[in-house]
């Protein structure tokens, strides 16, 4: 027995075959069953979708795919999120087209343990949440088939249930201690996949090139799925077209014989190519190229695409990263998969919605925290030139014992696996906050450290062309390539001024330093005529990390996460000054912001959304805060200009008491006009903070007041404007809530609630408490996890937003403050 290695240049013979054809996949997005309680067995899942008796428990809902079981109740004020199993069930028209071919269920991510059945055949069970899975049910439906009475009592379909289960279990990854929800469903989109006999197990392609960009190498590695024995030979053929769609002639074929595979020859196959002067991939030009590799065998073609990019990094010791050989100074942010609405059943529409505004925010960097991401995140990273840190969610906790240590293990293999192909991808994070004990009765460092050197080498060996990295974990920092510790200055601890000063001192103890996780809470319509107050009870020069306790909002030391106003106004300060010294520090390789979105968390029941982490810069609906435009103003290549203050009505102080207006931009210069006057023309110096020093200082006429500004970059001019009302009198303490529509559109009013006091004058300062309910034929548009979209939340400036369905009919909304009358309005 023998192998034949043939190579071929890349002809139009093949160019324009007609009998290759892509494997085929279809999304199972719809007609599911869902059921959010356990089963007493497989038994009780096992009927025709849609049908039964009256007596038939318990009571199954329609849902469709994507979908989360925790998509209202994690951010419900008033109980925890469920933990625990649920079911989906339908039923498949299985015509797999290819002869003696394998049918499939991929999923995406589903949480966090699954179990799949075909009628009552237990076929897979998976454990983790958030890594991809293949169930073979190709047996498990010959085998429903053979039986007659199946066949006629589900009308010639496949009954396919699908158990999840997110309980608590401390012997698995991530930790309930970690500061994310831990949801539950199948929350990824699911595929039915039909594969010929013979198929590709993994296509691996790695793209490499020098620093100066002269010569490329393109790497490719295939293995064969083949669950049964097959008779004929089998050919791999390559086709790579460069990014503008142009083959490249480089064409090769690897034959195998049915003995050779039944003989253990027909394994990993590898096949290398170098030429010259390959276009690169970078953050402001991603380059993609194509590689489509063809499996041929005597009864089917299909062909697997891969994008792939040729990119060289580098992070120098102890001084900035290089891409290609250039500075690249990494802006970043993070995401979680998180959605107003839906938790994580997020749709490729939302996942490209968010990729898109990061891209416009001036984003090059991304860290997926703290769990492998949808493949569909990766492949946007790919197509818009974000940089990715992604990781397993070894996240607080401890460690367990050798369950917990080998979900790691495989979840790390699964992860390198399934995203090694993306040119984005440059670190494996191998954990986050592992200094975070709880979990277990014994803290052990040494343990810990030994488990983690594991991990390392594992990614090493699996994948020597990328980084491993961690972020707080002080006692593992010398073991990884690139360390992150706890930098929050001014926000757990400290003040902002001092971020340039405790970065470079953390920056000398590693050798290559990356700051990720940077920023501060902001409750979304709250602002302050005097937002940094609450420095000065801050101890200066006492450190910037975060330590135990820090995030909670009672007792401690003065910080402004407990002290503060938690207002947009302070986090724009904070982010501006961050941004302001990131120009000046030519050794930083980077930093990323946490995060982009606000996220729902179990750990912060208290914060003014209930269950919410609010340090996005938009929140959970994409709802944009100031502070994403403070990004823009520094990070944006198209010109852009913002006023601050666009959801501020109402500003407050004496009459001729000096306000400043700020603007947001990263035009040249900016002239503004308050009320008709020009206030003068002002240069942008991004060293003069704040708001590099497009900002005026004028006084506002009691009332309503317009502001517009006109800015220039070059030839290009842009204009923004807002207008507000200015209050000068004098509130005391709140004595009535009132009760106004704002807006109707579609079925949908928004109404608007203010707390005043005896005189009717709104108290600006508020920050209370408020519970909106509702009654009749209407429905209240809440556990959105949003300052608007919330029936139980902080006020902002003293007035609270909630969005009321009508569904054509007649309701009654009230709305409670504690020591204040409840009011009502009649919708």
């Amino acid at each position: 027995m023998k192998r034949t290695l043939v190579v071929f240049l890349v002809m139009a013979m093949l160019t324009g075959s007609t009998k290759v054809k892509a494997q085929q996949s279809v999304r199972l997005n719809h007609n599911w069953e869902f059921l959010k309680q356990d089963l007493g067995g497989i038994w009780e899942a096992i009927r025709p979708v849609g049908k039964g008796n009256p007596e038939s428990v318990p009571l199954w809902t329609s849902v469709t795919l994507p979908h989360c079981v925790n998509a209202s109740d994690g951010v419900d004020p008033d109980q925890n999120y469920y933990q625990g199993p649920a079911w989906y069930r339908t039923q498949l028209t299985i015509a797999n087209p290819y002869p003696k071919g394998r049918t499939i269920l991929h999923f995406e991510g589903s949480g966090q343990k699954t179990s799949v059945y075909v009628y009552d055949q237990l076929v897979k069970t998976h454990v983790g949440g958030y890594d991809e899975f293949k169930v073979d049910i190709t047996d498990a439906v010959e085998a429903f088939r053979k039986n007659p009475a199946y066949q006629k009592q589900f009308s010639g379909k496949i009954p396919v249930s699908i158990r999840t289960d997110n309980s608590r279990d401390l012997e698995m990854i991530p930790s309930s201690l970690s500061d994310f929800n831990i949801y539950g469903g199948i929350y990824r989109y699911l595929n039915l996949v039909y594969l010929p006999a013979v198929s590709f197990d993994k296509v691996h392609v790695k793209a490499e090139v020098d620093k100066e960009g002269k010569m490329g190498k393109l790497t490719i590695n295939t293995n064969l799925y083949e669950p049964t024995k097959s008779t004929g030979n089998s050919k791999i053929l390559i086709r790579l077209m460069d990014p503008s769609g142009k083959a490249v002639s480089l064409k090769t074929a690897v034959e195998t014989s049915a003995s050779d595979r039944d003989a253990g020859l027909g394994g990993p196959k590898e096949m290398v190519f170098e030429f010259k002067k390959p276009r690169l991939w970078s953050t402001d030009n991603p380059e993609l190229y194509t590689v489509e590799v063809i499996l041929q065998t005597a009864s089917a073609e299909i062909k697997e695409t891969v994008k792939t990019g040729f990119r060289n990094f580098e992070f120098v010791e102890q001084g900035p990263f290089l891409l290609n050989g250039k500075r690249l100074l990494l802006r970043g942010t993070h995401r979680h998969e998180d959605h107003a609405g839906v938790g994580a059943a997020m749709t490729e529409e939302i996942m490209r919605k968010e990729m898109i505004m990061m891209k416009e925010m001036g984003v090059n960097f991304i860290r997926l925290g703290h769990y492998q991401q949808s493949r569909i995140i990766l492949q946007l990273c790919d197509s818009l030139g974000i940089v990715v840190w992604e990781e397993i969610p070894w996240c607080r906790g401890g460690l367990g014992g050798e369950v917990y240590k080998e979900q790691a293990r495989r979840m790390l293999k699964n992860m390198i696996a399934q995203h090694y192909n993306h040119p984005s991808v440059i670190i494996w994070g191998l954990g986050n906050e592992n200094d975070w004990p709880g979990d277990f009765p014994e803290f052990n460092k040494d343990s810990i450290r030994a488990f983690m050197k594991e991990l390392n080498d594992l990614s090493h060996r699996l994948d020597p062309s990328r980084k491993t990295a961690i972020r707080r974990c002080d006692f593992c920092k010398d073991i990884v390539d690139v360390y992150s510790p706890s930098i929050w200055a001014g926000w757990y601890r400290g003040i902002y001024t001092e971020y340039k000063s405790v970065s470079e001192m953390e920056m000398k103890r590693v050798k290559h330093f990356l700051h990720v996780e940077w920023g501060g809470d902001s409750h979304a319509g709250r602002h302050s005529e005097s937002p940094d107050n609450a420095l000065i009870k801050v101890k200066a020069g006492g450190g910037a990390d975060e330590r135990a306790g820090d995030a909670s909002l009672y007792g401690g030391a003065a910080r402004v996460s407990k002290d503060g106003d938690w207002s947009e106004s302070y986090i724009c300060n904070l982010i501006d000054w961050h941004l302001k010294e990131q120009e000046t520090m030519p050794w930083l390789t980077g930093t990323a912001q946490w995060p982009f979105k606000d996220f729902s968390t179990p750990v912060r029941p208290d914060n003014p959304v209930p269950y919410m982490n609010q340090k996005g810069v938009v929140e959970r609906d994409f709802t944009k805060k100031e502070s994403y435009y403070v990004f823009q103003s520094y990070w944006a290549s198209n010109p852009m200009v913002h006023i601050y203050g666009h959801n501020w009505p109402v500003r407050w102080g004496d009459e001729g008491e000096e306000k400043m207006i700020k603007v947001y931009s990263n035009c040249d210069e900016a002239e503004a006009w308050l009320n008709g006057k020009s206030l003068g023309v002002k240069k942008r110096n991004n060293q003069d903070f704040p708001a590099a020093g497009l900002r005026w200082n004028t006084t506002f006429n009691k009332g309503i007041n317009t502001v517009k500004v006109v800015a220039k970059k070059g030839k290009t001019i842009l204009y923004d404007s807002i207008s507000f009302q200015y209050q000068t009198e004098k509130w005391n303490k709140p004595a009535q809530v009132k009760l106004e529509k704002l807006e109707e559109s579609n079925g949908i009013i928004t109404i608007q609630a203010t707390l005043q006091d005896a005189n009717g004058v709104q108290c600006l300062d508020a920050a209370n408490w408020i519970r909106f309910k509702l009654a009749g034929d209407g429905q209240l548009i809440d556990n959105q996890g949003t300052s608007s979209g919330s029936n139980y939340v902080q006020m902002y400036n003293g007035r609270a937003i909630i969005r009321v369905n009508t569904n054509k009919g007649k309701s009654v909304l009230s709305a409670t403050v504690p020591t204040v009358p409840s009011a009502f309005i009649e919708l």
